[in-house]
């Protein structure tokens, strides 16, 4: 695909169409549409997509080429719609432009386009969902429907920088037990006050394996909750903590390490979206270092905390803009976007 026109009034279309995670349904129908139009056939689970280059021969390693299709609601003080994509200036506005609609149609023409290559591995286009919500029905849920993959690229907005590793994520629900009594009397046992012991050391604690790419794991307690009325000692206070993990660690271990050092009750929400980590030294880090693309560890996760296989994360936009008011990007991103992914894959020999 050639024609930077044509992907962009894709997008448009995207944009058009709320895909709130969960509700993809119509922006996977109008990826399947379009893929249709382009005589590939289509794989679709729920409102997954996914597609293999016509071009794929027998024995090669598998590339991944990945974005999603959901998007975060809109926050209350955007100044123009939405859903009504608005070209301005060089620049495309709307609810998904930037997180992450560029990345997904910048990826679909950087297929097409490697599909008609004679190239040393076979491709994987895959559009698909719940990627904002880390949930169930989205990457994680056709895992086992692929081809076995060697690496994937997951597009999202970095400016087009590699993130070699991502902090992974873990909620933690903490429960401090204490006992109810009058708050007039010398009674009862405050889970607000045993709650505060164990917050502390969250604040405090530092965990001793330190990543050069992603720093130090962090500990944020983010709600609290506790007590009935005024007049009566709680017996209960409950807290929430997220927890970014680095790749010194998996969730497990730093769930165990929390465990033996707080006297709240410890439930955690899932261990599985771990810290993602690839070696310097493999061939697409080593491909985009030639190219001059430099690399850094995320702070925030995607779905390569969902996937089994090497990955790197990059693509066009800024992720500063994402989840933000008046959402946009820049059409020249979308192109200089299209041609970095070209060069970085065309000779790539995936090990």
């Amino acid at each position: 695909m050639n024609n930077i026109s044509e992907i962009l009034e894709l997008l448009k279309k995207l944009i058009k169409t709320p895909s709130f995670s969960r509700e993809e349904d119509k922006t996977a129908d109008i990826i399947q549409r379009f893929l249709k139009l382009k005589e590939y056939p289509i794989n679709r689970k729920g409102n997954n997509i996914w597609i293999y280059g016509k071009n794929n021969k027998p024995g090669l390693p598998f590339l991944l080429l990945n974005s999603h299709l959901d998007t975060v609601k809109p926050v209350e003080s955007w100044t123009i719609d939405p859903f009504i994509p608005k070209e301005e200036n060089g620049k495309i506005y709307g609810l998904g432009s930037n997180d992450a609609g560029a990345s997904l149609v910048s990826l679909l023409a950087v297929f097409f386009h490697l599909d008609g290559l004679d190239k040393k591995y076979n491709l994987i286009y895959a559009a698909t969902a719940e990627e904002e919500i880390s949930g169930a029905e989205g990457m994680r849920s056709i895992i086992d429907d692929l081809e076995k993959i060697d690496l994937t690229i997951i597009g999202e907005p970095t400016n087009m920088q590699m993130a070699v590793a991502e902090k992974g994520l873990m909620v933690l629900d903490c429960i401090a037990e204490g006992k109810a009594g009058h708050a007039a009397r010398d009674e009862g046992e405050n889970a607000i006050y045993k709650a505060q012991k164990d917050i502390k050391w969250i604040k405090e604690y530092k965990f001793p394996k330190k990543s050069s790419l992603l720093g130090q794991v962090k500990m944020t307690v983010t709600q609290i909750n506790a007590g009935i009325q005024h007049n009566i000692i709680p017996d209960k206070c409950s807290f929430v903590v997220d927890v970014r993990s680095n790749e010194k660690y998996t969730n497990k271990e730093i769930f165990e390490i929390i465990e033996r050092n707080i006297e709240s009750k410890v439930i955690p929400r899932s261990f599985r979206l771990n810290s993602s980590f690839i070696d310097l030294n493999h061939p697409i880090v080593k491909r985009g270092i030639e190219l001059g693309i430099n690399y850094f560890g995320s702070p925030t996760t995607s779905d390569q905390a969902t996937i089994p296989w090497a990955s790197i994360k990059i693509g066009p936009g800024d992720s500063a803009r994402s989840h933000s008011a008046d959402e946009y990007i820049e059409i020249v991103e979308i192109e200089n976007a299209v041609s970095t992914y070209i060069e970085l894959l065309k000779d790539l020999e995936i090990k």
